[in-house]
């Protein structure tokens, strides 16, 4: 028979149970991989002591396990989608990395985890790379300088009418199809006044920013990697968004009577 536990050893578990399950909430909300979340997890429970880590990941919560001297403490939390930030996952990272270090013991570990820094690039810096970014693949798929100077301007306010919407907490497929409509129908009538070169291009470059491409990189890997049910469910939310961008395209291309791209 292993003796009951004391007082310290079950808050010294309790404690970093909880920093475990930060850990995973927070790289889950913020964009990593389901791998990553279960890996960093685990490593941080081994590190800061603990026998054995075990977890239950799904799209929107997580249930960990930590065993120590044979007592295992369980907790669950949900997880909000906050939107996809690396410098809150390298920030976590390198918090785990400093505890299997021993350079950081679990009171500081849950303290960092509870202050890690929220950064966030200025909304009109975001808006005016997002536009840029739209131009320059404007311009990779041949587009002329008229058709780069338009898309740069369409996905310009396209991604400020999104970030007023996310904002104002829109709902993410509404927020799509709003979004994508506005592109579609500001670059089709702007070509009505000023006609380029290549507006088939323009108007498909506009709408790039809606582009759900970090979810489904993330839902092939988690699928790859074992994690089959996270990764269906994240297929499912970026196949959603994108079908939501394709509706708003299309209602604005029917109310600006075109058929097709070209």
């Amino acid at each position: 028979m292993s003796e009951t536990p004391t007082q310290n050893q079950s808050e010294k578990q309790r404690i970093i149970t909880r920093s475990c399950a930060l850990c995973a909430q927070l790289l889950l909300q913020h964009g990593a991989e389901t791998a990553l979340v279960d890996e960093l997890s685990t490593r941080l429970g081994l590190a800061l002591g603990m026998d054995s880590v075990e977890s239950s990941i799904s799209s929107n919560a997580i249930v960990l396990t930590t065993i120590y001297n044979k007592y295992c403490l369980t907790t669950a939390r949900k997880s909000m989608d906050r939107g996809i930030n690396m410098q809150v996952v390298s920030e976590v990272q390198r918090i785990v990395l400093a505890a299997e270090q021993q350079a950081l013991d679990y009171e500081q570990v849950q303290q960092m985890l509870h202050n890690i820094p929220q950064v966030r690039h200025p909304n009109w810096l975001v808006v005016l790379m997002v536009g840029l970014g739209c131009a320059c693949f404007c311009r990779l798929a041949g587009g002329s300088l008229g058709a780069c100077m338009l898309t740069f301007v369409v996905a310009y306010i396209a991604m400020f009418i999104r970030q007023r919407m996310a904002i104002w907490h829109v709902h993410p497929m509404i927020n799509a199809c709003i979004t994508a409509f506005s592109a579609t129908l500001t670059c089709g009538l702007i070509m009505r006044f000023i006609p380029v070169a290549t507006p088939s291009i323009a108007m498909a470059s506009s709408i790039l920013l809606l582009v759900p491409g970090f979810p489904l990189i993330n839902a092939v890997s988690d699928v790859f990697k074992g994690h089959v049910n996270t990764g269906i469910a994240r297929w499912v939310i970026a196949s959603m968004l994108a079908l939501t961008t394709c509706i708003g395209i299309v209602m604005a291309m029917s109310l600006l009577g075109i058929e097709q791209w070209q």
